[in-house]
């Protein structure tokens, strides 16, 4: 199994995007630097955030980096504070097992369920899969920080 990149010059074409996912509207920060990055919201406020995995996202194994997937956990299972009770939040803890790998051109998906609301502080367990195959899994603490309008 080959795990080298495109040879230099190789165009890299962008499979189609699935149905129903738009691109988040991020104008600024780290979103920027790590996406594009999209959304599929459903009327009753289900959520999916998901990513294809391009030559930038990954190890030397032309895998997605583990860095990236827990940047991508880290804006997936928070995002349904946002969702479920229009906060902004900030992340206290996040907890993350690898489970499979995401090779270049695989679409990633990803969101969470909280579990708990102490306070300001939210529990919330997540799932990263790819087709029906979980990549990773996590549990994370987030604090609401202000009113999301």
């Amino acid at each position: 199994m080959s795990h080298a990149l495109p040879e230099d010059g190789a165009p890299v074409t962008p499979a189609a995007i699935p149905a129903g996912f738009k691109p988040l509207s991020t104008t600024q920060g780290f979103a920027l630097q790590i996406g594009p990055l999209f959304q599929k919201l459903e009327a009753d406020g289900a959520y999916v955030r998901a990513f294809r995995v391009g030559p930038q996202h990954t190890n030397g194994m032309n895998n997605a980096h583990g860095g990236m997937l827990m940047a991508f956990a880290d804006m997936a299972f928070g995002h349904v504070i946002s969702v479920r009770h229009r906060q902004w939040w900030i992340t206290v803890r996040l907890l993350c097992d690898f489970v499979g790998p995401a090779q270049v051109g695989a679409w990633v998906e990803g969101q969470g369920e909280i579990l708990g609301v102490r306070g300001d502080l939210y529990t919330v367990r997540g799932r990263i899969w790819v087709g029906d195959r979980t990549i990773m899994t996590g549990d994370g603490l987030f604090k609401a920080v202000a009113r999301r309008d």
